[in-house]
């Protein structure tokens, strides 16, 4: 029996197969829109907050330097975590108490007579450098360029300033560095519990990589600078320049800046040694080098071999951009800053499967 003929489709219609609609993309293209604009407010509030993200950055550093101390003493006396911490802020505050109370006075005068003889120094250098045609003329074109008085007062007055902020904003970091060295896990613990359930062991590999990495920087670094200070208190004083010990001293803080610190207390000391005398002002030179010689290719090398250290260019060129864009707290810290970001990138390529030299790997 044959099927009944249907009738005619009406003209111009026809059977449209259905079509695989795409997902509508525009909630997720606006959640990744989202995100791009909050990272951006983000970094921008983290701009114009730059300076106290520096401060509680030193008082991090600080911290681990307390933390770590009172890892050793808890180590090698047996002590409560509490205990141990409370022996790491009083032993230095003891230790400290006890050389400025042996070597105070002497220090403090050494100090006075340091600043009553630069001025006469200076004047005699520029006298010896005017005896020269050349170095008369130099000066001239230099005295060209002198500021003017109101330009010295506003300079006097700002560095006043600055270094009130600077008491300010050390003060701020002792005390947060030692409520962090307290209790480090409480922060850490807390902010790495933020994240998301799987990131969290990655986020712990990295926080334990860069805290490595900052003691290690830590441990070599104050063997330099012990031996910076003690150096140069030793040569200045064979070499008969005043003051040594108080120079040597600021010799060996200034070395927490690689570089820059050396140019900081080796300009006024070599004014020092000339202007006592033509040769000691030389031999006030033989004996700097000498140090830095030493401090750069004997004992660096040795604590580098165990600590592990930045690359010279990467040095320089942190301590330059630091001190560009984020001022002297950043040139401070510029150092330990590119350490953390050194760890960063050793970490990332570690979980890439390479790594590259400048990164220890």
């Amino acid at each position: 029996m044959t099927k009944p003929d249907l009738p005619p489709e009406p003209h111009g219609l026809h059977h449209v197969p259905p079509h695989d609609h795409k997902p509508d993309d525009s909630g997720r293209w606006f959640r990744r829109t989202l995100a791009v604009m909050a990272g951006i407010a983000v970094a921008v509030v983290v701009w114009e907050l730059h300076q106290l993200v520096l401060v509680l950055f030193a008082s991090a550093l600080v911290g681990l330097m307390l933390s770590d101390f009172a890892g050793v003493l808890q180590r090698w006396l047996r002590l409560p975590f509490a205990l141990a911490i409370a022996a790491a802020v009083l032993i230095p505050v003891a230790a400290l108490a006890v050389i400025f109370g042996l070597f105070g006075t002497m220090m403090v005068e050494q100090f006075i007579i340091l600043s009553q003889r630069f001025p006469a120094a200076l004047a005699q250098v520029e006298a010896w450098v005017r005896s020269y045609a050349i170095g008369n003329d130099l000066i001239s074109q230099l005295n060209n360029y002198a500021p003017k008085m109101e330009q010295v007062v506003g300079l006097v007055q700002a560095t006043l300033a600055n270094i009130g902020s600077a008491i300010t904003g050390l003060a701020v970091v002792l005390v947060a560095a030692l409520y962090l060295a307290a209790q480090p896990r409480l922060y850490v613990d807390g902010l790495i519990a933020m994240l998301p359930a799987e990131g969290r062991a990655r986020a712990s590999e990295t926080v334990a990589a860069v805290r490595s990495s900052l003691t290690a920087w830590l441990k070599g670094q104050a063997i330099g600078m012990a031996f910076v200070a003690v150096g140069t208190s030793l040569g200045l004083w064979l070499v008969g320049l005043p003051s040594p010990l108080a120079i040597g001293l600021v010799a060996g803080l200034c070395e927490f800046v690689p570089y820059l610190g050396v140019v900081l207390v080796a300009i006024p000391t070599v004014i020092l040694g000339f202007g006592v005398g033509p040769d000691t002002g030389i031999f006030t030179i033989i004996a700097l080098v000498v140090v830095q010689q030493l401090q750069g290719n004997v004992v660096m090398p040795i604590a580098q071999s165990t600590f592990g250290d930045l690359p010279p260019v990467l040095t320089i060129f942190s301590l330059i951009a630091a001190g560009t864009l984020l001022g002297p707290l950043g040139v401070i810290l510029a150092v330990p800053l590119t350490v953390v970001g050194m760890a960063l990138l050793k970490v990332r390529l570690a979980r890439l499967g390479r790594s590259s030299p400048l990164t220890g790997g």
